[in-house]
């Protein structure tokens, strides 16, 4: 049984521990970080949301260049130095008491993970076959959501302690979490740094590559579905539907639970472009149909109705959220230069920033102000940008096989050195 959920032994389980061991850090992490910051650090909601929106925004402009240098330099070290670099960023969180010094960590953590993000996505490129790398992904992702339910269950009990001693050791845990990842990084085998750039070649192409920024464009939409479960729909809950309000709880595990169990399983059939699409079109139908289902919720019913409605709707968008992630790695690391891997990803990345960033505000607004029709307009556009991502990377492979000594990554992965 055991076996069934790890990935193969040598480079990809190295990986997932350290997928692992700072997943449990930022388990724990994100369940206590806005009562630290408002009941240690004295902050108001309104600086740190202003606070983490500044900070992401720069964390997504920075993930290119930081991808760009894992190229250059190699992914190895660089994903190293960006672990530590997280580490010193949440170690910095156990000192800082105003919103300045806030702000500079926040930043620096942003930073870090988007650039760590990127740079593993590389060292990912470097040591594991192209055939295998989104099998080796889908594992990574389940190991991911094991990670941050024992982290969430750690923070739990801080939580129930309520003290500052018991805040600080979440985020000391944390920062000892991304230590441990980076030693874990540091024993991986070293992957050599990409070509050096041709006679005219951009620093960074990938911002000439229009139809990878408009594949990007249409990931990141995809990726709006990512506050939902955290934010839109708990408010949701309370405020439309009649549902226990410890239903909250129940769909997070209920959500965690699944991804562990079957994210490997759905994405097994996702080899290629084709079957990337594919995938990507049956995830938008599941999705909006999860829409439609959470939307009939908030209809006049009982409490015990409505909560099978939003368990139904939660199933539903645990399996559009599997599907569309194997989809979009497919899809990201395909279509990406193989000497250009960092950079790629760390631009496809960007989605996740800004999801963070603007998703809470268009989702409230759209969700909680219109209400059932925000939900079907939620539902369209999701359903809209799965179809659109087929003809868009047909048209993003279309250009990169049609310019010269270009290779694509899902053709070759770099030597190691």
């Amino acid at each position: 049984m055991t076996i069934r959920f790890l990935p193969a032994p040598g480079a990809p389980r190295r990986l997932a521990a350290a997928q692992l061991s700072n997943s449990v850090g930022d388990g724990a992490y994100y369940v206590c970080s806005a009562l630290y910051f408002t009941r240690v650090v004295g902050l108001s909601p309104a600086q740190i949301g202003l606070g983490l929106t500044l900070a992401w925004a720069v964390g997504s402009v920075a993930g290119v260049p930081l991808g760009a240098l894992a190229d250059r330099r190699g992914p190895r070290g660089t994903s190293v130095l960006l672990a530590l670099a997280t580490a010193a960023s949440v170690a910095s969180f156990l000192f800082i008491r105003s919103f300045p010094a806030f702000l500079c960590a926040v930043v620096l953590y942003a930073v870090s993970q988007c650039g760590l993000a990127a740079a593993r996505q590389a060292l990912l490129a470097g040591l594991v076959a192209p055939q295998e790398r989104t099998g080796v992904l889908a594992h990574l992702q389940s190991t991911l959501n094991a990670g941050l339910a024992l982290g969430a269950a750690l923070g739990g009990l801080a939580l129930g302690a309520g003290t500052e001693r018991a805040y600080l050791v979440v985020f000391a845990l944390d920062a000892a979490s991304f230590l441990v990842c980076a030693a874990v990084l540091r024993g991986l085998p070293p992957v050599g740094p990409a070509p050096g750039r041709a006679a005219g070649e951009p620093r960074l192409a990938v911002l000439r590559d229009r139809p990878y920024a408009l594949v990007t464009l249409l990931n990141a939409v995809l990726l709006l579905r990512m506050p939902l479960l955290s934010l839109a729909i708990p408010l949701w809950i309370a405020e439309r539907t009649q549902a226990p309000g410890w239903l909250v709880s129940a769909l997070f595990v209920l959500n965690t639970l699944a991804v562990m169990l079957f994210q490997v399983r759905l994405a097994r059939p996702v080899t290629d472009l084709d079957s990337a699409g594919r995938a990507l079109r049956v995830s938008g139908v599941v999705m909006a149909l999860s829409c439609a289902v959470f939307a009939v919720s908030a209809l006049p019913s009982s409490g015990w109705a409505a909560a099978a409605l939003l368990v139904a709707g939660a199933a539903l968008q645990a399996d559009a959220e599997m599907r569309q992630s194997a989809g979009s790695w497919q899809i990201g690391f395909s279509l990406a230069p193989a000497e250009r891997i960092g950079q790629y990803q760390g631009f496809f990345g960007t989605g996740v920033p800004v999801a963070r960033t603007l998703g809470p505000l268009l989702l409230t607004a759209l969700l909680l102000l219109w209400g059932i029709p925000g939900w079907l307009l939620l539902g369209g556009l999701l359903l809209a940008a799965s179809f659109a991502m087929g003809p868009a990377s047909r048209w993003a492979e279309a250009k990169a096989r049609g310019e010269g000594g270009r290779t694509p990554a899902d053709a070759t992965s770099p030597g190691l050195s």
